[in-house]
């Protein structure tokens, strides 16, 4: 038997401001979502770059953001797109899973997105939710569109730096976020519907004896993964308004509770240590974070302070 997680409550470290929480509830976003989901705005895809600021999108309203270590919001970039999940390439690229119209594209000040990956194999996406850069370049993404248990048929994506593209998982009932373990050789994802973390070893093209690693009850399901430095997972645990740590054996230790909201859907590593774990909560268009023992995994190589 585990021993019970400890709790740590989350405090606020910026608000979304109300004028820009534009969204309708008649938009065609919000018109596909479950009963109680529709929203003005919705946080996700928080992520830092390397000067230290915060990125992260509204997938409402179309916008990147940017905030500052004041917590201020800036728009970086507004288009006629869902953008889900963002993550930033070791050269600095912001790299986007737009759920409208795939895998999307953007340079920090040019104030457009565009798109790098809308098909595979000349088949369009169902629709992308989140994606991660391997140390090597690799792009992985997850396909999540409108899957679950009774359409279990999402899939995760490989791109390769030339451009090869591997489905490496065509099964799954609604991915959604993902990280690769410390020597990335595994892949985690976040099997919403399914209320789990599985592993999927790779083996080449291919992805083999992927198994659950974790196990999760309540809520609507994990959403955002991230790393720490000892190999250990953060799963955001949207419908419970936490944020779970877990050992890298799958230990339980934390559970870091967002107050204002049950809807932590990501997570991302930052602060002067790194060891700062932002929180983007949706339902309340707040980034929570708290301090934690040990830090994030680092995203790139080096990086400016």
């Amino acid at each position: 038997m585990f021993a019970p997680p400890k709790e740590i409550v989350a405090d606020v470290f910026a608000r979304y401001p109300d004028p820009l929480r534009t969204g309708s509830s008649a938009s065609d976003w919000n018109a596909g979502q479950p009963s109680g989901l529709a929203s003005s705005s919705f946080l996700e895809g928080p992520s830092f770059d390397r000067e230290g600021v915060l990125w992260c999108v509204d997938v409402v309203n179309g916008r990147l953001l940017n905030i500052d270590a004041a917590g201020q919001f800036s728009v970086a970039a507004e288009y006629d797109g869902w953008p889900n999940g963002l993550k930033i390439r070791d050269d600095g690229l912001v790299f986007v899973a737009d759920y409208k119209h795939g895998i999307m594209v953007h340079e920090p000040g040019s104030k457009t997105v565009k798109p790098y990956l809308t098909r595979a194999h000349m088949e369009r996406f169902k629709a992308v939710n989140d994606l991660f850069f391997g140390g090597n370049g690799d792009l992985f993404f997850t396909d999540q569109g409108m899957t679950g248990l009774h359409d279990p048929t999402g899939r995760v994506f490989r791109v390769r730096p030339d451009g090869k593209v591997d489905c490496l998982l065509s099964n799954v009932p609604s991915p959604n976020g993902l990280v690769l373990d410390l020597t990335e050789n595994t892949l985690f994802v976040a099997v919403t519907r399914a209320n789990a973390v599985w592993r999927a070893p790779l083996v080449g093209d291919r992805v083999t004896k992927v198994g659950v690693f974790l196990q999760l009850s309540g809520g609507l399901g994990p959403d955002g993964l991230a790393l720490n430095a000892a190999g250990g997972l953060a799963v955001a645990h949207a419908g419970m308004g936490a944020v779970w740590i877990f050992s890298d054996r799958g230990e339980p230790l934390y559970r870091v509770n967002t107050p204002g909201g049950n809807l932590s859907t990501n997570v991302a590593f930052g602060g002067p240590s790194n060891n700062v774990l932002y929180i983007t909560e949706s339902a309340s268009g707040q980034i929570y974070r708290a301090t934690l023992d040990v830090p994030g995994k680092p995203m790139f190589s080096h990086r400016s302070t």
